[in-house]
This record gives structure tokens, C-alpha cells and sequence, in this order.
């Protein structure tokens, strides 16, 4: 399987900020040819060879309860039992995503399980689609193109003072997936509506995308204020608990809390504050069990940005 040329560190800058934008919804194939568990491998096999495709969902009405592989399929025509029926071969523990969780944790799930493809439930859990890193890599081509045209179409930047006084308040729930992003999201389009340089934008785009998610997954919610100014941006985090029992800990590269389910959604690898901390030029965290509170500021100006990065 080919891999995907991308993760969430070291990616070029366009890149970096469609997996922190786009949703599996918006990428996954939705034009599902599936089967049921009366279907026999043999007509399973026909529909592979006839669609060009490796692996087949089988449904009960909209619901998953199966996939037969290409790799099932060999195993049935070396051992005589192609004729049998789906129920009796398909495989029953598969690993899924929801159609709204950012692509980065699709990309993750390959890296992880090396995969060719996953299938895609909505909140109802149903079927809704099939996503494989070919979806991704063309969905990516796609954007990256839209946001090459949207570059050409600036003829300058602004000059003198950057950004006028701003401050905007985002509230984070728990566990919403759905809206996660979306604060990092308008921090990105400010910055870019103001001609921010991308290297600026994307250490922005990486510190308040990671303390959304960790607000998101770790806490019980809370907020997220951008504040403005004429030379930096000032990003808060602050969540209602339960706080993080070592701080200096949790700043140590894959130094991690999460529980079984946190890390099967592709998060919890301990690498959050981490990654918020090496992109920031200042950087505090308070906590106790009543709460975390997280402060850094990004500078603005080229200057600054060519001193952070040497």
C-alpha cells in the first residue's frame, strides 16, 4: 500500500492546515457498493473483480456488521469454500471512523494499522462511506489547488500594523468532534485575511489546534480566546477540569493520560503540549483539578519568525 506523504508536524504549510480542516465526510467515497451476509464469496469475488475494488461492507439495512477482504477471498478459493455465504467468513471486529473526525485521524489509522481502507459511520451509526488514502491525497490535491488560486489572487500585503485589537471567545464541549477545529479554523482565516506570513499562520494553526483538542478529549470543556495585536497573537486555553496532576510531566515528548478509547479515536499519543510549546514564542500553563489553564503568544513579524526558527 502506498504511503500517505503527509503527517501533522512536519507537512508543508497548505497541507497542514486542510488535515486540520477538513472532515472525513468531506473526502470519504459515499458511492457504496456493498453486500449482505446471504451473498456467497463467489458473488462477492465477481463484484471486486467487476467494481476494481479489494474489500466489500456487508450490511443489514444501513447497519456494518461485516467486511469481506481480498485477502478473505484468496484464503476461500485456496481452501475450497468460495461458494459459502458471507456470515460464515467476513470478519466482524473492524476498526471504524466517524464521518466527522478531522482527516488527521484517518491518517493516523492507516499509519497505525496499515489498512487499505476504513468504513465510515455517521452519529447512528450507520454506514455513510469508505475512505481510503487515495480519498485523502486527492481531496488534498484538490484544496491545495483552491488555495493556490486564492494566493494568486493577493496582489499585497498589508503594510505597517498588522492586526487592530481583536479578541475572540470559542467554547469548547467535551467530546464534540463534530466542531472540533473550528476554533483553529478562524484563527488561520484571520491571520490569513491579514497577509500573515504562512510560517507565522502555521505555528499559530499547530498551537491552537492541539489546545482545542486537548480541550475536547482530555477535559470537561471550556474556552478558547485569540487575542489580537498589532505584533502578536495571545492564545488562552482555559477547561473546568480535571486538570493535570504533573504539568512538567506532561510537557515530556509521549508523556500521555489518555484512556483505551481516547487512544483508538488516533489521539493520546502525548505529543500535544509538547508540539504547542515548541511553536510558541511564549508559553505558561497553570492546573489544578478545578482546571488548566494554557497562555502563549505567537510574534507576528518575519523578524521574529526567522529568529524562532533558527
Amino acid at each position: 500500500m502506498q504511503e500517505i506523504p503527509i503527517n501533522t508536524v512536519t507537512s508543508a504549510n497548505v497541507v497542514l492546515e486542510l488535515i486540520y480542516r477538513l472532515k472525513i465526510k468531506d473526502v470519504m467515497t459515499t458511492n457504496l457498493i456493498t453486500a449482505t451476509k446471504e451473498t456467497t464469496l463467489r458473488e462477492i469475488q465477481q463484484i471486486m473483480r467487476r467494481e476494481k475494488i479489494t474489500g466489500l461492507p456487508i450490511v443489514m439495512g444501513k447497519r456494518l456488521i461485516g467486511l469481506v477482504s481480498m485477502d478473505d477471498i484468496i484464503q476461500a478459493l485456496d481452501q475450497g469454500y468460495i461458494e459459502e455465504r458471507a456470515r460464515e467468513h467476513m470478519s466482524r471486529n473492524l476498526i471504524i471512523l466517524e464521518d466527522d473526525m478531522p482527516i488527521s485521524f484517518a491518517i493516523n489509522y492507516f499509519d497505525r494499522y496499515r489498512y487499505h481502507r476504513f468504513p465510515v459511520l455517521n452519529k447512528d451509526n450507520e454506514l455513510v462511506g469508505m475512505i481510503t488514502n487515495r480519498d485523502i491525497t486527492n481531496a488534498l490535491l484538490i484544496e491545495i489547488n483552491r488555495e493556490v488560486e486564492e494566493l494568486e489572487r493577493r496582489s499585497q500585503r498589508i503594510e505597517g500594523g498588522i492586526l487592530s485589537h481583536e479578541m475572540y471567545t470559542y467554547r469548547i464541549m467535551q467530546n464534540n468532534f463534530e466542531n472540533a477545529g473550528h476554533a483553529s479554523t478562524e484563527i488561520k482565516k484571520r491571520l490569513k485575511s491579514a497577509a500573515i506570513e504562512a510560517p507565522i499562520i502555521r505555528r499559530a494553526a499547530i498551537a491552537s489546534y492541539e489546545l482545542e483538542m486537548n480541550m475536547v478529549v482530555h477535559s470537561h470543556g471550556g474556552r478558547l480566546i485569540a487575542e489580537y495585536g498589532a505584533e502578536e497573537l495571545t492564545i488562552t486555553a482555559t477547561d473546568t477540569g480535571p486538570g493535570i496532576e504533573d504539568t512538567d510531566a506532561a510537557l515530556e515528548a509521549g508523556y500521555s493520560t489518555a484512556g483505551e478509547w481516547i487512544r483508538s479515536l488516533g489521539f493520546g499519543a502525548g505529543m500535544g503540549l509538547p508540539n504547542v510549546k515548541s511553536v510558541s514564542d511564549t508559553f505558561h500553563i497553570t492546573s489544578s483539578p478545578k482546571g488548566t489553564t494554557v497562555t502563549v503568544t505567537i510574534t507576528l513579524t518575519g523578524a521574529e519568525e526567522r529568529n524562532h526558527d533558527s
